[in-house]
């Protein structure tokens, strides 16, 4: 079986000058994960890699370009799994660090729990060696704007950038990856900023298994991405991961759940998931989603509702 790497940069509203830019992230994030997987690394090397890499793209909702809670500071959390064990961690309400993705795999390896958040999240992370940035290091002139708009003219909370209207609806994005390697051994990894104008202390779907992140060996591997309290309600991933079980293709169960929690909750999400046989589900209910996957020699992306290109990237991996 072909490994596979599929990554996303966030579902919304995404304004068409921010279009490219998420594009060419997702596309070089699926490059990296790929190449540390076929480079020898585990299914979470590649995971890993690919998140860590949108992290420090201000493109994305992750890391450096976080959206700014009331106060105007970053609050961050992450999530991480294996399928082969059901191992995961997680951290919530972290501040000050580059990579929580990375901050999240330590909890799973090196403590007995699954969620480390706030000021326990920050000791673990000093006792680990993980450099503390100075503060307001990860803010962007880009979330500060965002959040100024929101207190201004108030609007819906999104985790994609400040009110809805369009000039700013949706411009960032939560990022995540999937992957799956020969044997069938699969991971997911989950990264964000929250939601732009967030209380400070708010805790997202993305910090919890079963909603932004899941992974089995029985079925795949689950990253969603929208309306935080939407998916957190539904459960998504794992709902994604247990139809899978049940029989359903990556394909359907993906869209058929993405649609169902939409309809109940009347919210838009979006998800990306691997089977543990390889297969490739992808779907959203926003106007767009940055997507991208490396199987074989081929990149596979899109961002728009039915777009699927391909690019060789044989020279590349």
């Amino acid at each position: 079986m072909d490994p596979v790497v599929l990554v996303h940069g966030g579902a919304g509203d995404i304004t068409d000058d921010r279009v490219s830019g998420k594009i060419k992230g997702v596309k070089l994030a699926a490059v990296e994960g790929y190449k540390a997987l076929k480079n020898g690394g585990s299914v979470l090397d590649a995971v890993e890699s690919a998140v860590r890499l949108m992290e420090d793209d201000e493109y994305f909702n992750a890391g450096y370009g976080s959206v700014l809670n009331l106060n105007g500071d970053v609050e961050m959390d992450a999530s991480i799994m294996l399928g082969s064990d059901l191992n995961a961690g997680a951290i919530s309400i972290t501040k000050d660090i580059s990579h929580p993705i990375s901050l999240a795999r330590l909890v799973m390896e090196k403590t007995p729990h699954v969620i480390l958040s706030a000021e326990g999240a920050q000791k673990f992370a000093e006792s680990k060696g993980i450099p503390i940035l100075e503060p307001g290091a990860l803010v962007t002139d880009f979330a500060k704007k965002a959040l100024e708009d929101y207190k201004q003219h108030g609007g819906q909370l999104t985790e994609i950038g400040g009110i809805i209207k369009p000039k700013n609806a949706g411009e960032v994005g939560t990022v995540g990856a999937v992957a799956v390697d020969g044997l069938g051994n699969v991971a997911a990894a989950t990264s964000t900023g929250g939601i732009n104008g967030k209380m400070p202390g708010r805790v997202s779907d993305t910090s919890q298994i079963g909603s932004g992140s899941y992974a089995d060996n029985n079925s795949g591997a689950v990253s969603t991405t929208g309306h935080g309290e939407t998916i957190l309600k539904f459960c998504l991933a794992h709902s994604i991961c247990k139809d899978m079980e049940n029989g359903k293709s990556a394909r359907l169960a993906t869209k058929e759940s993405v649609e169902k929690m939409t309809r109940r909750l009347n919210n838009t999400a979006g998800a990306i998931t691997v089977s543990k046989i390889g297969e490739v589900g992808i779907s959203f209910s926003s106007k767009r989603m940055a997507w991208a996957y490396v199987k074989g020699s081929e990149l596979h992306f899109g961002i728009e509702q039915g777009q699927h290109e391909v690019e060789c990237v044989e020279d590349e991996i």
